[in-house]
């Protein structure tokens, strides 16, 4: 979307009783925002200064700062409709969810010493490939966006391993297989909420969704990750990452209690060609998003750079 479309000019409230003055013409604040290249700070900023910024803000800024920062992944998740297409739990989540890393805290199926804050991440990358690794046979037709896992240093808390934590957004989850077999199945809905939106989740691991490639793609072990789904398609999770020296064939270690899909009978090379035309292309959408095939965790993706660095 350009500058000219949808942009609706404001006006000062005369008698109105309204005391925030209004914005004479969006045209200038978008001006203003391309020219400083989108900057997450001075969004945040601007949008937190009264009402009607904040509004202008969650109606257009925030889905244009999206667009900005990662073109194709927006394009993808939006089918390249532009103007005011729309997105499940709206633009500000997935802004949230692009920059921030959620942190971690303890749940049924996965054990911390202490609660993990969340941060700003400096640069992150999404990849599609990544996100059919998260995906039961079953779901495979779905289109999920996955970061890599954000790396937290555990030594002190007693852990030998590192934790990973990562975050993704599904195409169309409403009309997603994923939501469908969670609703299917007729699994209850976590008491906890989604830290993008404030939406209810479901946990993938008590669902018995959670596929052995999920674990390969992240440099976990089975049965040591855990992800939840909200209501709006976005997903975050944790793991504890495998150190580098660790011997790889000990992959079939399940001592973190976690259940799979009974159905999830994958080879190594299944989560790169099952579903595409052997050439490692997406088969749901035709995009060239190729995944690393010398066995690394790696992924061609789409890398967004913020705004802030990883603490503040």
């Amino acid at each position: 979307m350009n500058a000219n479309q949808r942009l609706r000019p404001s006006h000062h409230g005369g008698g109105g009783g309204e005391s925030e003055p209004g914005i004479l013409n969006e045209r200038v604040l978008m001006l203003v925002f391309e020219s400083i290249q989108w900057d997450l700070r001075v969004l945040c900023l601007v949008s937190s200064v009264n009402r009607k910024l904040r509004a202008i803000a969650k109606r257009l800024l925030w889905r244009q700062l999206c667009a900005y920062r990662a073109p194709r992944m927006v394009a993808s998740l939006t089918g390249g409709a532009t103007g005011g297409a729309r997105i499940g739990g709206g633009w500000p989540a997935v802004a949230k969810l692009l920059f921030f890393c959620c942190g971690a805290e303890t749940s049924r199926n996965f054990r911390l010493g202490q609660q993990l804050p969340g941060h700003f991440a400096s640069t992150s990358r999404f990849s599609k490939t990544s996100g059919r690794s998260f995906l039961p046979r079953r779901c495979r037709g779905d289109v999920l966006f996955m970061s890599d896992p954000c790396e937290h240093g555990m030594g002190k808390e007693g852990h030998q391993d590192d934790l990973g934590v990562y975050r993704g957004v599904f195409k169309e989850f409403s009309c997603s297989r994923t939501r469908a077999c969670l609703i299917g199945r007729r699994v209850e809905l976590e008491d906890r909420a989604c830290p993008y939106c404030g939406a209810r989740v479901w946990s993938m691991t008590t669902a018995r969704l959670v596929p052995r490639s999920a674990a390969r793609r992240l440099g976990s072990r089975n049965g040591r990750l855990e992800y939840f789904v909200c209501v709006n398609g976005h997903l975050h999770g944790t793991c504890w990452l495998a150190p580098l020296s660790s011997e790889e064939e000990d992959d079939d270690d399940d001592g973190g209690g976690c259940e799979f899909d009974e159905d999830e009978e994958e080879d190594e090379g299944d989560d790169r060609d099952k579903d595409g035309d052997g050439s490692g292309q997406d088969a749901v959408t035709g995009s060239d998003d190729r995944a690393a095939t010398d066995g690394s965790t790696s992924s061609t993706g789409e890398e967004i750079v913020g705004g802030w660095g990883p603490t503040e």
